[in-house]
């Protein structure tokens, strides 16, 4: 049987995780779930659950002994305290936070913030993953006051993609018509990096620019308002001559296109919303 993602993840983390020792099998509070992309760690119960639709802050980095920096972040929200069942077999804190993030990792997802345990502090760490056409981020908070066992907090927010069907025909409807056409490519934060995913997009464009040979296409990037002005033009810059680059790669002529960046200038959303944001960071095509 093949697995799918959201499996994958459990399976990794009860093999990250401790062996279940024989302790005092507890009961779920009524009417929760372990969240179908992550496991609870081995001899766990749970003690509290919410899951709705909402807006949180996760921690996304900072440098050691400052406050993080906060992401504001909007879609599904799973909220799970789990408690340890034996303390003679609990995990401690670090053991918790290694055991998700190796988790996460092992799906190419990434760590974007740490913060160790220390006394009187479990620690913290937030991870963000791709599944299922989503960007999926996760928080995992040890609790250390707790007697004789401890507990974690683990929070899971998922964010639906830019969903965008591109293909040639409909892009050479939107530049002759329009004269320009938007692409959402899943770039990294501060990437530039063509992604595997973004492949069968840039196909249909390089597609479409073959059906009009004629035709000469400026590549403009476009970022949100996160960052400075300066960072986000020289990166919006290098993701457009990375499109421009894989373009000529799939056989497009380098003398029809050229690139440029306009950073934060030319703003088509709200940057005080996510989706809005979202909408903001894109590749136009512009006939010229």
């Amino acid at each position: 049987m093949t697995l799918t993602k959201y499996h994958r993840w459990t399976v990794l983390l009860v093999m990250f995780g401790l062996t279940a020792a024989a302790g005092m099998a507890q009961e779920d509070v009524k009417g929760s779930a372990d969240h179908p992309m992550l496991s609870r760690y081995p001899n766990s119960h749970i003690t509290e659950y919410e899951k709705t639709y909402n807006a949180v802050e996760m921690s996304v980095g900072g440098a050691p002994g400052t406050r993080p920096k906060k992401q504001s972040l909007e879609g599904q929200f799973t909220r799970i305290r789990y408690f340890h069942n034996d303390p003679n077999s609990q995990p401690s804190a670090l053991q918790v936070i290694r055991n998700y993030q190796n988790a996460v990792r092992s799906v190419g997802g990434k760590v974007v913030y740490e913060r160790l345990p220390r006394p009187n502090d479990g620690g913290e760490t937030t991870l963000v993953a791709q599944s299922g056409g989503k960007e999926v981020w996760v928080r995992v908070r040890p609790e250390i006051f707790s007697a004789p066992t401890q507990s974690y907090l683990l929070e899971i927010l998922e964010r639906e993609g830019m969903e965008q069907k591109v293909t040639a025909a409909r892009l050479l409807d939107e530049l002759q018509k329009q004269g320009f056409t938007a692409l959402y490519l899943s770039f990294e934060t501060n990437s530039w990096q063509i992604r595997p995913s973004d492949a069968a997009t840039l196909d249909e464009v390089a597609a479409a620019l073959k059906q009009t040979p004629g035709m000469k296409v400026s590549i403009e990037g476009h970022t949100d308002n996160v960052g400075t002005p300066e960072s986000n033009r020289v990166l919006s810059e290098r993701r457009a001559q990375s499109v421009l680059d894989a373009l000529v790669q799939r056989g497009v002529d380098r003398a029809r296109l050229s690139a440029a960046g306009f950073g934060q200038e030319r703003p088509v959303a709200d940057n005080r919303t996510e989706e809005g944001r979202a909408k903001n960071r894109r590749v136009e095509l512009v006939r010229k």
